[in-house]
């Protein structure tokens, strides 16, 4: 594997394990919450100069179903690290503490919220765009022969009681009421175990990687059933 292609991989799963971490903000303060935001912002700035390609070649090449869904979820993605970053920044107590931003506050905590809630659901939809050149890699490591690659049946499976408890996640921890800010007093559970936490986030990612991942497959059918060329 190229040396560039190894640094992709390793921002990506940083960027990921970052996000995972500043989710969960009543479970490790406010301050080490700051420094893996700033350092998710670095991460980003590196991620995107890593795919300049992707940038370049907007306005290039036919746009098929699967490439507009692609092109959306990115775009969503790009706004919602732009707004964390802004809000992030405004609302900074420590990392940035030195600017002396008094004014915006109010509207910055509204943005922070929405891009928390959105944030993490949009970052799991565009793994799942990749989810195909990542279980690749999986199988590659592990060594995974054909013959097991085939028991597609039992991977769906248990892809769909994660997604299924995604949604039961989902809906217990009120996602909508915040992805709308139909309420901007998020409860936080200081008690509640690290473990479980992030046994439920993951859910909540898996249900998003999943439906990316046959959203994806759905498009790449229609493609092929128009005849188009990728």
């Amino acid at each position: 594997m190229r040396s560039k292609a190894i640094m992709k991989i390793s921002v990506d799963i940083l960027m990921t394990l970052g996000l995972l971490f500043v989710s969960g903000y009543q479970l490790w303060g406010e301050t080490a919450h700051e420094w893996v935001g700033a350092g998710l912002f670095v991460l980003f700035i590196v991620h995107h100069l890593l795919n300049l390609n992707w940038h370049k070649n907007l306005f290039h090449a036919r746009y098929t179903p699967m490439r507009i869904f692609q092109l959306i979820v990115d775009l969503l993605v790009l706004g919602g690290m732009l707004i964390q970053m802004y809000s992030g920044i405004v609302l900074s107590r420590y990392v940035f503490d030195f600017l002396s931003i008094q004014k915006g506050l109010a509207s910055a905590r509204r943005l922070h919220i929405l891009g928390a809630y959105w944030g993490i659901l949009l970052m799991s939809l565009h793994i799942g765009l990749h989810w195909n050149s990542i279980l690749r890699m999986i199988y590659k490591g592990m060594k995974i022969d054909n013959t097991a690659k085939r028991r597609t049946g039992i991977y769906v499976c248990i892809g769909l009681l994660i997604a299924g408890y995604g949604v039961a996640v989902f809906v217990k921890r009120n996602f909508l009421t915040y992805m709308f800010l139909k309420s901007e007093f998020v409860f936080l559970d200081y008690s509640e175990s690290a473990v479980l936490f992030y046994i439920d986030y993951l859910a909540l990612m898996g249900l998003c990687i999943f439906a990316s991942h046959y959203m994806s497959k759905l498009c790449q059918r229609l493609s092929k059933g128009r005849g188009i060329k990728k």
